[in-house]
């Protein structure tokens, strides 16, 4: 249990999971780069997915000590039919940039229904924060894989510039888009 070690071993895990998101960002970006990526519906539980996407964000919130609330439309079902894994990781990517650009105060997800039917249900995700916010000129290279913006002021910002790219991409798959 010596302290000096414990810290060697978290650095260690912590400098792995790194490597491991880059790996599979670069992966899934070659993916959808040569029409590999496949969106693979099924049935999936609404609840299981916000709580999967809870679970996650708020442990990255809290170790930055800023708030996470999720606000999800209670009239939602409770079974969806869509690529949950993908939408899983639409939304994580989001929230995770929303919580890394955020020094101070908070982020919260705001999920309900924008039109339904008998069959089809469309639903918006909305993610604000109280991050350092981007400038106009900024907008266009937001989407751009592997740029990252104004690297001065976010050098201490870990990432490759993948994660948008790959959300928007993903969301073109599924018919979908996102918005700024």
């Amino acid at each position: 249990q010596d302290p000096v070690i414990l810290d060697y071993a978290y650095n260690i895990r912590s400098a792995g999971k790194m490597l491991l998101s880059i790996i599979n960002d670069i992966l899934d970006f070659s993916k959808i780069e040569s029409g590999k990526m496949d969106i693979i519906p099924a049935d999936y539980s609404l609840a299981t997915m916000i709580n999967d996407i809870n679970n996650m964000i708020s442990i990255k919130a809290k170790e930055k000590d800023i708030s996470f609330r999720m606000r999800v439309e209670p009239t939602l079902p409770s079974v969806l039919y869509g690529d949950e894994v993908r939408l899983k990781q639409i939304i994580i990517n989001i929230l995770s940039n929303a919580v890394k650009y955020t020094e101070k105060g908070g982020v919260i997800m705001l999920m309900d229904a924008v039109s339904r039917s008998d069959e089809d249900i469309e639903i918006k995700v909305t993610v604000k924060d109280s991050g350092i916010g981007m400038r106009q000129e900024e907008m266009s290279k937001l989407f751009t894989a592997f740029e990252r913006l104004d690297g001065g002021r976010n050098r201490h910002v870990e990432g490759t510039g993948l994660g948008m790219s790959i959300v928007v991409r993903l969301l073109e798959l599924m018919g979908s888009k996102l918005e700024v």
